[in-house]
């Protein structure tokens, strides 16, 4: 995948552009923003021409492709479209004759779960494949709009920003000596936003009726699931939530959760504290100098009464990050507070993979070299182990994460020695004069 660019455009608004992007749709897109940036009251009123204009639909399709993806209810997958009559082509043509004679109906969502690491299952929500392109033409279209709103201290699912960047963000209120935490844990989140009020904060900019009710069609779907004997399938509806698997979900999530940073920074400016929000997605700290029970209650208020969510009271803490003992888990990092190695007065924050990120990769590691791998070719098999560490490593290299890496090398090395000796009939031996860590290095094994 080609990498993606950023361009400047009014008063820093960020403007997502990729190489391939049609020109129009980049001008539309540089346009809105700017418009959005300079007239902060201002409601866009005209996009659903732009929504199904073929440049839009056609890059929309491209992107949708790109995510690969599993198909949705009516089991049509990317293959088949293209390898219909007429091919990816026609199937933009006709999408766009339903857009333009408004005859477009959203399908129901294929629901499936995932399994979290404590067992308990992760709702995900698949759009059948027209119905993503469709999503990802809308948010092509708004995107720019509301993230010339959005702010800074906002960093999940947005373009060109990270985790890695949230994390920084923490270190540097941690370094203005905000050490009391709330760390906040909302329940389900993507299945308990009130379609009501989600929608007045669409209104807010976007006031395009063909537009609004586009996005209240995809919120109001039906759902498909299997029977608990997996016998047939059930259909329920909800009168909240946006599934996590849509592909405009993440933006409509942070479009919501962005008006409890709005109210909580007037909140603040009233109450003359000194706080700082760090927010990724869902999951989001307020760090401070003192965190008072008045601050807490506010918050808690505003998430649980006026915007209608649930705080997981179980996961949800308050705690000095300077205490002996305290430490922050957040989007995989620790963060804590450690007595200097060589021996220097004072402490440093260290920052590295939390125990759970080593769990999580050890456990992919050790599923991708079990038994039933036995047949792998072994040049392939290390492909893949190093695909797949590299992209761990180049995720957790913020900080300090020498230790853990040192740590997975050696338990990748560990499976992969009773991986050789296990697919061999006979007692494996390395080259001579070679240590079992040399062979692997020459087996061009990365070491992180």
């Amino acid at each position: 995948m080609e990498a993606s660019t950023t361009e400047q455009v009014a008063e820093g608004a960020p403007v997502r552009t990729e190489p391939g992007m049609p020109p129009k749709l980049v001008a539309w897109r540089r346009k809105l923003s700017e418009k959005a940036k300079q007239e902060k009251k201002f409601r866009f009123y005209s996009l659903y021409s732009l929504v199904g204009h073929p440049d839009t639909l056609r890059w929309a399709w491209a992107l949708v492709r790109r995510n690969k993806g599993a198909p949705g209810v009516d089991g049509v997958t990317f293959e088949q479209i293209e390898q219909q009559e007429g091919g990816v082509a026609r199937f933009l043509m006709e999408l766009e004759q339903e857009l333009k004679g408004k005859t477009y109906k959203a399908q129901p969502v294929r629901r499936v779960y995932l399994e979290k690491e404590n067992g308990k299952l992760r709702p995900l929500g698949i759009p059948v494949i027209k119905d993503r392109v469709v999503q990802m033409s809308v948010k092509l279209i708004i995107e720019p709009i509301f993230e010339a709103d959005f702010h800074d201290c906002s960093y999940g699912y947005r373009p060109g920003r990270s985790a890695q960047e949230a994390i920084q963000a923490i270190q540097g209120h941690l370094k203005d000596g905000k050490s009391e935490v709330y760390d906040a844990d909302l329940s389900g989140y993507f299945d308990s936003i009130p379609h009501d009020k989600l929608m007045a904060c669409l209104r807010m900019r976007v006031v395009d009726g063909s537009v609004l009710r586009l996005i209240r069609q995809w919120l109001e779907a039906p759902v498909v699931e299997p029977t608990e004997k997996g016998a047939g399938h059930k259909v329920t509806r909800n009168d909240k939530g946006t599934p996590q698997g849509g592909v405009i979900s993440p933006l409509l999530a942070n479009l919501y959760l962005h008006w409890l940073e709005v109210v909580l920074m007037r909140e603040l400016k009233r109450g003359h504290a000194i706080a700082g929000l760090v927010r990724y997605a869902d999951d989001f700290v307020i760090l401070t100098s003192r965190l008072s029970e008045t601050l807490q209650a506010f918050i808690e208020e505003k998430l649980e009464g006026w915007m209608g969510l649930r705080i997981n009271r179980e996961k949800t803490r308050c705690f000095n990050l300077k205490e002996a003992g305290q430490r922050l888990d957040f989007l995989g990092f620790n963060l804590r507070y450690d007595r200097d190695l060589y021996g220097r007065p004072g402490k440093y924050l260290n920052v590295f993979p939390s125990p759970k990120a080593l769990q999580r990769e050890r456990a992919k590691m050790r599923a991708m070299t079990d038994k039933r791998q036995c047949f792998t070719p072994v040049p392939e098999l290390i492909g893949r182990l190093n695909r797949q560490l590299s992209g761990w490593a180049n995720y957790y290299a913020h900080g300090y994460p020498r230790k853990a890496f040192r740590d997975m090398n050696h338990y990748v090395r560990e499976r992969l020695r009773k991986h050789l000796e296990r697919r061999s009939q006979r007692p494996y031996r390395v080259p001579e004069g070679l240590t079992y860590y040399q062979h692997l290095i020459k087996m061009e094994l990365i070491t992180l």
